[in-house]
């Protein structure tokens, strides 16, 4: 029996589906994609992409029906986005799948629907009331981010050393063996406090992590404009980021296409492709499925270990 993974669709406005279909056949030889939405809508899509849909999709009904508007936000398929991903993880919880892999959603369809979450991560977390930890990569780089959509003016007050410290210790009992270097928040990771005092909470969360940890995992606090040149990255391919583009920026440089996002630090497994809905090339046939295909092996690794 193939492993069944849960396709949450995504805003069907944008690329998701499209990249769906266009994978389908590929990742049918490895696993078995259950698609969450209904027919209706199903059908709509594939007429405005103008394909012909597989025999061999197996649906998961999800309630709704709207009109889909191609590259336009909408509290409609906001919403609809939204249903896709609880039934997806529905399927989870009542192991009716083994893992959710997510196209992407818009944040402010989502708003314009009332959903109170800022993306996929937070509603995970607030659902499972569990510290979610949002990692995205490939396997050349992966990075890991203490703080994620908050405003750059937030982020320094956030660096708090018990919630930094847990943060650590989530992260290696989600990958218990690889070394992580740690990035400082600040210009030259402080300049020994002349440019900034968050590094000496960074130091002591790292110190006090690692001797919990019973070795040298994380490394750290270290400069962030040399973190990811080449010579550095022979030592290091998993990193923290104190915020999101400290990370992020570097990573879609070097890995945009490739790369994917997980959530760790949760009861079930959850990966997605590591992009937006790409609203300005929906229905055009356009889309590149490799951060998908990479979300559907990165989910199967978890499976299978």
């Amino acid at each position: 029996m193939k492993p069944k993974i849960a396709i949450s669709v995504g805003d069907l406005n944008g690329v998701g589906i499209e990249i769906a279909l266009k994978s389908h056949e590929t990742i049918s030889k490895i696993c078995t994609p259950v698609y969450c939405i209904n027919h209706t809508m199903l059908a709509q899509a594939a007429k405005l992409l103008d394909v012909t849909l597989p025999e061999d999709l197996e649906l998961h009904e999800v309630e709704g029906e709207f009109a889909i508007e191609p590259g336009v936000v909408s509290k409609e398929s906001g919403l609809y986005s939204y249903n896709s991903f609880m039934d997806a993880i529905a399927l989870c919880e009542t192991k009716k799948a083994d893992a959710v892999v997510t196209m992407p959603i818009h944040k402010e369809a989502w708003k314009l629907a009332d959903l109170h979450f800022v993306g996929h991560t937070d509603l995970l977390r607030k659902h499972f009331n569990k510290e979610a930890i949002m990692m995205l990569g490939c396997p050349e780089m992966f990075v890991a981010l203490f703080t994620e959509h908050i405003p750059l003016k937030e982020v320094a007050s956030s660096i708090k050393y018990k919630k930094l410290k847990q943060f650590f210790l989530d992260l290696h009992n989600s990958i218990e063996k690889e070394k992580i270097a740690v990035l400082g928040l600040n210009p030259h990771a402080g300049d020994n406090g002349v440019l900034g005092n968050e590094e000496l909470i960074i130091t002591k969360a790292i110190k006090s992590a690692n001797k919990k940890i019973g070795f040298e995992q994380f490394s750290g606090p270290v400069v962030p404009d040399i973190a990811f040149t080449p010579s550095f990255r022979k030592n290091f391919n998993y990193y923290v980021a104190m915020y999101h583009d400290q990370g992020l920026a570097p990573l879609k440089a070097l890995h945009f296409d490739e790369s994917v996002n997980i959530s760790l630090n949760l009861p079930i497994i959850r990966t997605s492709v590591d992009h937006g809905t790409a609203f300005d090339i929906a229905y055009k046939n356009k889309a590149n499925t490799l951060s998908y295909l990479n979300g559907i092996k990165s989910a199967l690794s978890f499976i299978n270990n």
